[in-house]
């Protein structure tokens, strides 16, 4: 996949001394804090080994990374990529997610990382394949995967064990949800059981995130729902899955399984309430084992939480969970050199040593199959597990300029059918109307 040649030069041997070319390399990640130090901290030490490679060539290179992660949130961070890039000061190296590449690639603000490297080599063709395919948009490899994650379903085994459930029924639980044989209805049924005994307070029996976000794609999914057409790119709605996802938050809160008023719930509480045992069963994301186990003080995770993927949700459906994984993006520079050099530090970065510290450290999980030999990543119980139950059957959003309205719409009507407002059915009428509006020719209604 390797394409453009203008810059290899930079890195073949020479002959010859040169003077010493200095390049200052700026890095920004977006959605970071200190537990994701290594999005920045791998590029500086990636630059060490380039540096060394480069002396041993007999090139005198000096790399200098600077680095920025204090934003204050994602709008912040993309507003400031945007800006700098319009003014041609875009950072070198951008860590963001891949529903960027769309519209960041079509204003010009990326470059192809497949113009720089060779994907058929080590250690890009390690990487996961769903994994590489999400850094992707329109046929080109815009990007690297920086981490991985998965938004799996978790289960609360006391008061799975409270309903009826042996030690053998909960360990069983999710090779049971990966064949559809417990499925989305089982959760209502084993949800009221907890409500109607007392194991859980009404409105706890499932307990879902509090907010938007790319879990919801996976209920629609769970109902044989398609977010984008294969062949086309265009973006879906499945009319008949999207009310049966719709129908089946109305069905808990009708049963009080899952509260009226659970949207907008602090994200504080919900921590604490899901990772102590207040709710039967609740779904979140991989990274949530570090909240869980640290500032929530749960201790005996294994002990006490079982997970699996999402469950289908009917015979239509399947089970499943979406990855929304962060990348790395290299940006349009004046200088392809610092092009071809910041497109080198990503690709160093992904090496699997490299990028389990990050993976471990932060509680994601690796890009590479490789990761599972080193002692890091193999050793830690949580990325292990959750890296064959998870992350091979994960997919993702599309990387479409639409899919933010798609996204945007398809919670207002989930939450208008999950508080009563309007009926499942009339929820997906008002949808497909605003979709229709809105994307027009780049939606298939089905």
């Amino acid at each position: 996949m390797l394409k453009r040649t203008t810059a290899v030069l930079l890195f073949s041997a020479l002959a010859a001394p040169v003077l010493a070319e200095d390049v200052t390399i700026t890095v920004w990640a977006g959605g970071s804090n200190d537990a994701d130090a290594y999005r920045i901290d791998a590029i500086e030490i990636a630059a060490d080994m380039l540096e060394r490679e480069a002396a041993i060539e007999g090139r005198d290179l000096n790399i200098t990374v600077e680095g920025k992660r204090d934003f204050g949130g994602w709008e912040e961070f993309k507003q400031g990529v945007t800006l700098a890039a319009e003014a041609g000061k875009a950072p070198n190296i951008v860590v963001t997610s891949h529903l960027d590449i769309a519209p960041w690639s079509q204003a010009g603000y990326i470059v192809p990382a497949e113009d720089y490297l060779d994907f058929d080599a080590w250690p890009l063709n390690d990487i996961y394949p769903n994994l590489l395919e999400i850094a992707a948009y329109n046929g080109i490899q815009w990007g690297l995967p920086q981490d991985a994650e998965s938004r799996p379903f978790f289960f609360w085994k006391d008061t799975m064990r409270g309903i009826g459930y042996s030690d053998e029924d909960i360990a069983a639980l999710p090779d049971k949800v990966a064949a559809g044989e417990y499925t989305l209805q089982d959760v209502l049924a084993d949800g009221k059981k907890a409500v109607d005994m007392g194991l859980v307070q009404e409105g706890y029996g499932f307990y879902p995130r509090p907010s938007n976000g790319p879990d919801w794609g996976q209920f629609y999914q769970s109902f044989g729902g398609t977010l984008q057409d294969p062949e086309t790119g265009k973006l879906v709605l499945d009319k008949a899955s999207m009310e049966a996802f719709y129908q089946f938050f109305a069905d808990a809160v009708d049963a009080g399984i899952t509260r009226k008023n659970h949207l907008g719930t602090d994200w504080g509480q919900w921590y604490s309430e899901v990772a102590n045992g207040k709710a039967a069963t609740w779904h979140g994301g991989t990274w949530h084992y570090a909240r869980y186990t640290g500032k929530e003080g749960n201790d005996d995770f294994f002990g006490t939480i079982e997970f699996s993927l999402i469950p289908a949700g009917n015979e239509t459906g399947r089970a499943n969970t979406i990855t929304h994984p962060l990348v790395y993006l290299v940006t349009d520079q004046e200088n392809d050199d610092h092009e071809e050099i910041a497109a080198q530090l990503v690709k160093i970065a992904s090496e699997p040593r490299l990028n389990s510290l990050h993976a471990i450290k932060s509680a994601h999980l690796g890009i590479g199959q490789q990761q599972s030999n080193i002692e890091l990543y193999a050793n830690d119980r949580w990325a292990s597990e959750a890296t064959e139950r998870l992350l091979i059957n994960a997919n993702a959003q599309p990387n479409n300029l639409d899919y933010g309205a798609f996204s945007e719409a398809m919670f207002k009507g989930l939450e208008a059918a999950w508080t009563g407002v309007k009926s499942p059915t009339d929820a997906v009428a008002e949808l497909e109307a605003e979709l229709t509006a809105k994307l027009g020719d780049n939606l298939i209604v089905q």
